[in-house]
């Protein structure tokens, strides 16, 4: 019966410390960069000072990822930053006028959503 007991501890552990292994690999594993484009590299093949994709951050326009003292946007975000440069570097809009245009096209994206939906909405009445 003690030899069964400890058959079963021993197997209890050996799952517990399987457990534990994988905890701790997912967590050690360095953060995933696939989904990221580092910044400075970014810039020079657009040719565009990194103090501009600074000020879009410091305003809250995009979120930059840092990962070892490197700067990092995400993919997701690139249509959106490559509309910024347009914005600055071919039409000469200040950043003023840049967070003044992303928010008036943030806000007709809204509403064009609100206008389906109650047209969806009435639509079931009709």
């Amino acid at each position: 019966m003690k030899n069964v007991e400890t058959l079963h501890a021993a197997s209890k552990t050996k799952i517990l410390r399987r457990c534990l292994q994988r905890l701790f690999e997912i967590k050690i594993k360095p953060m995933q960069t696939e989904n990221l484009i580092a910044i400075d590299e970014f810039c020079v093949k657009h040719d565009i000072e990194i103090s501009f994709v600074s000020s879009l951050q410091q305003i809250g326009l995009i979120e930059v990822t840092t990962i070892e003292d490197v700067w990092y946007i995400q993919t997701e975000q690139l249509q959106q930053l490559e509309k910024f440069i347009r914005f600055y570097y071919e039409l000469d809009i200040n950043l003023e006028g840049i967070e003044t245009i992303n928010h008036l096209l943030e806000r007709i994206t809204e509403l064009q959503d609100q206008l389906t939906l109650l047209r969806n909405k009435l639509g079931l009445y009709e």
